[in-house]
């Protein structure tokens, strides 16, 4: 399924086709260290039998001493627009929370990726700003948007005490 991504235009929808890629890298890569690592790692996204895509993280070195989490999620075509992959980030943002001690996870997408930034946005995530010209897709160089969520965005928003509002604001704006 995970091949899909790489060989079929249509399967990746309009934001994350890059070009055709080496088909069997997914499996060299599940021979090698089953798609997780140290580094990063990758899990499918499935609602009972139907494997529906998959949520990938890797490392970003932010200092000598310290790295955050860069996050993303892909989506076959008939999964998207049910709330499959704001469920399936959110799960992702719990796991690597729980389970790693970064404190920062990081997403960027295209800046026409409307409903991408959706999600993030419902999944507790702020929009920090644009970066410009970063993604070479198409025969152009594109824009992203730049989300982050804090380990203290996931605290707060958990405890009934808190005075701070919660994520989830465009323009990076908190929302109550």
């Amino acid at each position: 399924m995970l091949e899909r991504f790489l060989t079929d235009p249509e399967a990746t929808g309009p934001f994350q086709w890059l070009g055709w890629s080496d088909p069997g890298r997914w499996r060299r890569r599940w021979a090698q260290d089953g798609l997780l690592s140290d580094e990063g790692g990758q899990l499918m996204v499935v609602t009972g039998a139907d494997r529906l895509g998959f949520v990938a993280w890797r490392k970003v070195v932010t200092s000598r001493s310290s790295y955050c989490w860069n996050i993303g999620a892909q989506l076959l075509s008939e999964a998207r627009g049910r709330g499959v992959g704001t469920q399936a980030q959110r799960l992702l943002t719990r796991y690597l929370f729980a389970h790693t001690p970064v404190v920062r996870l990081e997403a960027d997408t295209e800046m026409g990726n409307i409903a991408e930034q959706r999600a993030l946005e419902k999944s507790g995530f702020t929009r920090e700003g644009v970066l410009r010209s970063t993604v070479f897709r198409d025969g152009q160089w594109r824009d992203v948007v730049r989300y982050s969520l804090l380990r203290d965005d996931i605290a707060s928003a958990r405890s009934p005490a808190s005075d701070r509002p919660s994520a989830g604001g465009a323009g990076g704006e908190r929302t109550a």
